[in-house]
């Protein structure tokens, strides 16, 4: 097991989502359970699924969850999208929210193509 708290990718994902509640504490009242609730359960679930991803046994599984990430993270950044196209929100703290967003995803990338490259690769039929 790994210790999620050790990863760059999953500290990041927590001071996201701590920007992402401070940001949507603005939005007006009717999108608390509209807009504002659903980039917090996004942002939630980037940081969750990279703890449970390093909780698993094995890369194979790891990897699978940093994929889900992956989507919340590509689902935060459409919301942000929105916000900005609506005009909801300090426009340039969601900026700087998609800018946090990108960064976390690379950061995901760059941790799955690690765990790939230590997968073994199986033997060809020639060396059996």
């Amino acid at each position: 097991m790994r210790d999620h708290r050790d990863l760059d990718a999953w500290i990041r994902a927590i001071q996201l989502a701590k920007s992402v509640y401070e940001v949507t504490a603005e939005y007006p009242r009717q999108e608390l359970y509209g807009l504002a609730a659903q980039m917090r359960r996004s942002t939630v679930s980037i940081a969750s699924n990279i703890a449970e991803g390093a909780a698993r046994h094995g890369d194979k599984e790891f990897v699978r969850f940093l994929h889900m990430s992956l989507g919340s993270a590509s689902e935060l950044d459409t919301q942000i999208e929105i916000s900005l196209a609506v005009g909801m929100g300090n426009q340039e703290r969601l900026r700087d929210l998609q800018n946090s967003t990108y960064r976390v995803s690379q950061l995901t990338h760059g941790l799955i193509r690690y765990l790939r490259s230590r997968q073994k690769p199986l033997p060809s039929a020639e060396n059996r």
